[in-house]
């Protein structure tokens, strides 16, 4: 028999952005107590490895605020506009951070990036048969972009030197395809 779902007694804004809303609800659990919550909604997001060809992985570096870095390689990945599809969405990112679009996108994970206080889906795709396209980035972002062999992109997260959760799933979920 599945959990009993908790009720949703109040919810109070507590901060929003272009990126995040905070909130803080009272819920009721099941025995009637109440309890405090706080929820993070991010919305979706999405992330595209590239795969330039049969073996090569485009990749960005970027320097990270929250963690105070600037040497780790991760995929293209960004934010779901409104309206707009997870697959345009990773195709943008695309454009906007490695300048180069899919002609084919392979969808490989969908999953909750956190399954407590965050409310955010994540859309992971493969990219493959790429073209040059740019777009200009966002305003807060500054890429370095190279091409790595993705054995050594495997290795690397075998290693956990590349660390973004998007990064390692897409990776590993691309290693699985490969060796069938």
């Amino acid at each position: 028999m599945p959990p009993v779902p908790w009720k949703t007694l109040s919810s109070k804004p507590i901060y929003a952005n272009k990126w995040m809303r905070l909130r803080e609800d009272i819920a009721e659990m099941p025995d009637g107590r109440t309890t405090l919550y706080g929820v993070v909604t991010f919305g979706e997001c999405v992330g595209v490895l590239p795969f330039v060809d049969e073996d090569h992985v485009a990749l960005v570096r970027q320097y990270r605020y929250v963690f105070d870095e600037n040497q780790r390689w991760e995929m293209p990945t960004g934010g779901v506009r409104e309206g707009e599809s997870s697959e345009a969405a990773a195709l943008r990112e695309l454009q906007e951070e490695v300048g180069f679009t899919a002609q084919r996108l392979v969808p490989i994970s969908t999953y909750y990036t956190s399954k407590s206080i965050c409310d955010e889906t994540a859309y992971l795709f493969l990219g493959y048969d790429l073209s040059r396209s740019a777009l200009p980035p966002d305003d807060t972002e500054f890429f370095e972009v190279a091409i790595f062999p993705f054995d050594d992109v495997l290795e690397m997260v075998n290693r956990s030197e590349i660390r973004d959760g998007m990064t390692v799933i897409a990776v590993l979920h691309a290693a699985r395809l490969r060796s069938t």
